[in-house]
């Protein structure tokens, strides 16, 4: 949950928060003091947030190279491109199987040889790829989909979303928004970190992930109108991070 409070919320707003408007506000998601305590003290050691000290108070930011990832995070949430129309197969190294990633969704046709969609641009380090220019059995190639990626419990975790959130009622005050905002940036982000993104004729014929798709995108604007009274407080007095010269001190790792 902090990941994506960083990611949804301090990122578009400066890129640093205070610790206790961080407590403050996973305290209202059902987090306790000392549990928000412990994962930053982790995100620190992992090298995804850093920290600075202005007086008693500490502030931390996300690292450069979290940053970078955050930021692609992100534009697959809110500018996601246009999902492939086509397929390749790439011959590599066995051991490619271990590097996948919802960028890089491959899966092991046999041997060397490995499917995946067909990118403008793959980051794929193989020794051959072949494009493929039609397919003879669209059914067939559903079903092979199927027995590579977990496209059955993806699209339960669609329709677990689209259920649990298409009844929520636009009404509450500007804080209840941005609470419901970011529990519905932090479940859908979980979706679309496991989703392979395939192409449509890849996909089951009620492939629920478009409508989760549209219903993320109406609510996170809807939410985001009502939530903005309540975001701009996080981020007043706002020291400038990096400024040791005015008694600001890097904490140290932890």
């Amino acid at each position: 949950m902090i990941v994506t409070i960083y990611g949804d919320l301090v990122m578009p707003n400066g890129g640093v928060m205070g610790m206790a408007a961080l407590i403050a506000l996973c305290e209202q998601l059902g987090f306790s003091e000392s549990l928000v305590r412990t994962a930053v003290s982790r995100l620190v050691a992992a090298g995804r947030l850093e920290g600075e000290r202005h007086g008693r108070r500490s502030y931390y930011r996300l690292t450069e190279a979290a940053h970078r990832e955050f930021s692609e995070v992100a534009r697959q949430l809110h500018n996601p491109p246009p999902p492939p129309k086509g397929w390749a197969i790439h011959m590599a190294p066995a051991t490619l199987a271990a590097l996948q990633t919802p960028e890089r969704p491959l899966g092991r046709l046999a041997g060397d040889l490995f499917l995946a969609p067909d990118r403008t641009a793959p980051n794929v380090d193989a020794q051959l790829t072949f494009q493929i220019a039609s397919v003879s059995d669209s059914s067939a190639l559903r079903d092979l989909a199927a027995s590579i990626w977990p496209l059955d419990d993806l699209g339960n975790g669609y329709r677990a979303f689209l259920n649990r959130f298409s009844a929520l009622e636009m009404r509450g005050s500007a804080q209840q928004a941005l609470l419901l905002r970011l529990l519905l940036v932090h479940e859908f982000r979980m979706l679309l970190l496991g989703d392979p993104r395939l192409p449509a004729d890849g996909l089951p014929t009620d492939w629920p992930g478009e409508a989760a798709r549209g219903l993320f995108e109406g609510l996170h604007r809807n939410l985001s109108q009502l939530a903005d009274a309540a975001i701009a407080p996080l981020f007043e007095d706002m020291p400038a991070f990096g400024d040791t010269g005015s008694a600001g001190r890097p904490l140290p790792t932890v």
